[in-house]
């Protein structure tokens, strides 16, 4: 099952010396977030319940779960082509592959592997290599792509200035022209506020992913979920939302949708599935947390992921 390959693979990471960012420092955003995650209490609904379908719609493609990976990278430390690994687990899981920082060889190899993919640019400096890692994304066949804004001045212990990629801030006549340049979705990823996500739509983004990075951008960040809501309904239906961050529990999904999410982002416990047992521990992860999911759908008289009720979620 899921929970022992992320069990087994968490020791593998700890001992390859990849630590969690979890941490009981105070301002730790990533405790905060799971402190948050676990504040959120769900009621039952079980009369005239049925077996929940966990099945979703994402720019026209159809995908068994809303379970989907993190948009990653380097992950060659965990296991050889790591994130092409990821993308067969993905591809048999019938879920969304995200992919973050990495080389054109690298992207053309995740998407070889089937596996339907986004491809995360991060806000470089250079506007030329943005364009070429649009350009990139298109001809090797990702069905969306996006920019991690929240990463414009790196993180908090590499500032732009001192990436190997210098990043920078950029404008909502920045992100226009990114959106307008290429003929796929895009969707931007960071956002943790309302007056970014009317940004969002202001520059016709198809999508936004609520996230604070891991905690590497910013002390007491607001948690995603706590957020969720207000952003849900600055974007009132026009473009889904995604939502990352300490998600490693079916409930944890469940939660994010409940709250106005169509789809989640799952990293901490990929990379887990992806050291206990390569693609084959990153299906096993998906479809053990889809099928967590469905369980908590079934008794709350969800249906579908688009009618769970969010009045069933208790603060």
């Amino acid at each position: 099952m899921n929970r022992n390959y992320m069990e087994d693979g968490e020791k593998s990471l700890q001992e390859k010396g990849i630590p969690s960012k979890y941490s009981a420092t105070p301002g730790n955003s990533v405790r905060i977030t799971r402190d948050y995650l676990d504040s959120l209490l769900i009621e039952m609904r079980v009369i005239d319940s049925n077996i929940a379908s966990t099945k979703v719609e994402l720019f026209g493609n159809s995908f068994q779960t809303p379970v989907m990976t993190a948009a990653l990278s380097g992950l060659d430390k965990i296991c050889p082509k790591g994130m092409a690994e990821v993308a067969k687990g993905a591809a048999a899981a019938g879920a969304v592959m995200w992919a973050g920082i990495g080389t054109e060889q690298e992207l053309r190899e995740i998407i070889e592997t089937g596996a339907k993919t986004i491809k995360i640019i991060k806000p470089y400096a250079d506007q030329d290599l943005v364009f070429e890692k649009l350009k990139q994304a298109e001809k090797y066949g990702a069905f969306a792509v996006g920019m991690d804004i929240d990463f414009v001045f790196g993180s908090k212990t590499q500032k732009g200035h001192a990436q190997s990629y210098p990043v920078s801030p950029k404008t909502l006549s920045d992100l226009e022209k990114y959106v307008r340049s290429t003929k796929l979705p895009f969707i931007l990823k960071g956002v943790l506020s309302e007056q970014d996500a009317a940004k969002a739509l202001e520059a016709g983004a198809s999508g936004i992913v609520i996230s604070h990075h891991g905690g590497s951008v910013l002390d007491y960040a607001v948690p995603p979920l706590m957020i969720l809501p207000r952003i849900a309904r600055v974007i009132g239906g026009k473009i889904p939302i995604f939502v990352d961050c300490g998600i490693t529990k079916g409930a944890d999904v469940f939660k994010s949708l409940a709250l106005g999410a169509q789809g989640v982002s799952v990293g901490r416990a990929i990379m887990a599935g992806l050291a206990a047992g390569g693609s084959e521990g990153v299906r096993r992860v998906i479809e053990g947390l889809t099928e967590e999911l469905r369980s908590v759908m079934s008794v709350t008289g969800s249906a579908d992921c688009s009618s769970i009720d969010p009045n069933v979620i208790w603060r």
